[in-house]
């Protein structure tokens, strides 16, 4: 692909995404993204074949992102594997309900209404967050070795303190305020010692 390529396809992405994160994906119409991306729809089908394909590819992009700053976090020299996990999730929580404000937050947003509209943007979902609770299992395991976390079934555990927070992500939204995500902290801690 050229530079102008690339710039295109992640121009309408992140449009997409801004608006998309606001209303929701199936009461986001094409014409919306592009106007507000200044590309013709024309243009759009030479970068994705349907809305559904762009709903694929603007999920990948977020979980590569999202894996990216993950990895970068979790690899850090600084601290046991609990003091890494507990900074993820402080960061979740500082950062939560502003970032679903910022409109940033895809999977709490989209995983219950495209679970139904599209097996494809299903199956990105999944397996994103699959990926996601791995890393969060790797760093168990890590805090597990280095004695900062109690053995445990780390694959288990991590799953838990991912649902943990995604439900806690949701309702904080309704709510409009943390308490939900403290005190998903709370027991995060208290699961970890």
């Amino acid at each position: 692909m050229n530079a102008r390529h690339d710039n295109t396809r992640q121009h309408i992405l992140e449009t997409g995404q801004r608006i998309i994160v606001g209303k929701g994906f199936a009461s986001v119409g094409l014409n919306e993204i592009l106007s507000s991306a200044g590309v013709p729809k024309g243009s759009f089908y030479h970068y994705f074949a349907s809305k559904e394909q762009y709903g694929e590819a603007l999920l990948q992009e977020y979980f590569d992102r999202y894996l990216s700053d993950l990895d970068a976090l979790f690899a850090a020299d600084t601290g046991s594997g609990k003091e890494r996990l507990l900074a993820y999730w402080q960061r979740w929580l500082d950062k939560q309900l502003d970032a679903c404000t910022d409109q940033k937050c895809l999977v709490v947003k989209l995983a219950a209404e495209v679970s139904d509209l599209s097996d494809a943007m299903r199956i990105t979902l999944r397996d994103g967050t699959d990926k996601i609770v791995s890393r969060i299992a790797r760093i168990i395991e890590a805090g597990v070795a280095d004695g900062s976390i109690p053995p445990q079934d780390s694959q288990a555990t991590a799953q838990t303190l991912y649902q943990l927070w995604l439900g806690a992500s949701l309702i904080s939204k309704l709510h409009r305020n943390a308490k939900a995500l403290e005190n998903a902290m709370t027991f995060t801690r208290q699961l970890l010692t």
